[in-house]
């Protein structure tokens, strides 16, 4: 049996073990920090105490790539570290070429969707891994980018999703979904015990930016949702809620074997 047969195999094994004890699905809720004005909270995914645990076998280049992820995400946003300021200066030149930038303080930052003047206070949920998600997308995926910061397509609500909170959002989501969210020590990483978990591995061995190639598949299907959905701003919660759905049964697929064979992922381009 080749690596894709042996994969499949395993996938459907898992799934049908998933199944067979757990039919209830699990609903991404509100969180306690407020990110999307005063209406809408940071979109989480929240496991149910009944939640069933695959176990797998990591090989050495899965761990070793799974524990350099994980640390990426224990990195919290620090505004004070040089840095993480020149990430964000590259973010705003990526997302405005050829505008200068008054501030990493500054009323233009509203213009990409953060909530106030001071970006730093929405990477609350997310951390710096969020910062350099979005910056994975500008640059891998210029147009794509732009075709959604500025809501180039579609028939769009009068009151939007921003843009830039919605990606930290997005990161947030992505880490509950593929149960990211535990400790390293030095000799250890503890492993995602959940399918969608161990399909995303598979796709790490593939792949080293694997998370960011999939944050940006995630946010173009977001925004299709959105439009599909015609959501307006109140709707979010429900447009990431399909979103979820969506991303699941894509990865759950059989002939998805790598994250270009999603279907969302056509959405992409250059």
């Amino acid at each position: 049996m080749d690596d894709s047969s042996s994969f499949v195999a395993v996938r459907h094994h898992l799934s049908r073990s998933i199944e067979s004890r757990h039919s209830t699905s699990v609903d991404i809720v509100t969180g306690s920090a407020t990110w999307i004005g005063r209406s809408l909270s940071c979109v989480c995914a929240q496991r149910s105490e009944s939640d069933d645990r695959v176990a797998i076998d990591l090989t050495p280049l899965q761990e070793e790539r799974l524990q350099r992820l994980k640390r990426r995400i224990e990195v919290s946003f620090d505004g004070t570290r040089a840095d993480h300021q020149e990430a964000l200066k590259a973010l705003w030149h990526a997302a405005f070429p050829g505008r200068e930038l008054h501030g990493l303080v500054s009323e233009q930052w509203k213009e990409m969707g953060w909530q106030g003047r001071d970006p730093s206070t929405d990477f609350r949920g997310g951390g710096f891994i969020s910062l350099e998600n979005l910056l994975f997308f500008a640059k891998t995926f210029p147009k794509s980018f732009q075709r959604l910061l500025q809501k180039q397509e579609g028939n769009r609500a009068t009151w939007e999703y921003p843009f830039a909170v919605a990606g930290v959002n997005i990161t947030f989501m992505l880490i509950q979904i593929l149960d990211l969210r535990s400790g390293i020590c030095t000799n250890f990483v503890e492993k995602p015990r959940t399918l969608m978990g161990a399909i995303f591995l598979k796709m790490l061995a593939e792949d080293e930016w694997a998370f960011d190639l999939l944050y940006c598949i995630t946010f173009v299907m977001m925004d299709a949702q959105w439009l599909a959905m015609h959501a307006s701003y109140m709707e979010f919660n429900a447009v990431m809620k399909a979103t979820r759905s969506q991303l699941e049964r894509e990865l759950n697929m059989d002939d998805v074997l790598r994250l270009e064979d999603m279907p969302s992922y056509s959405f992409l381009s250059q």
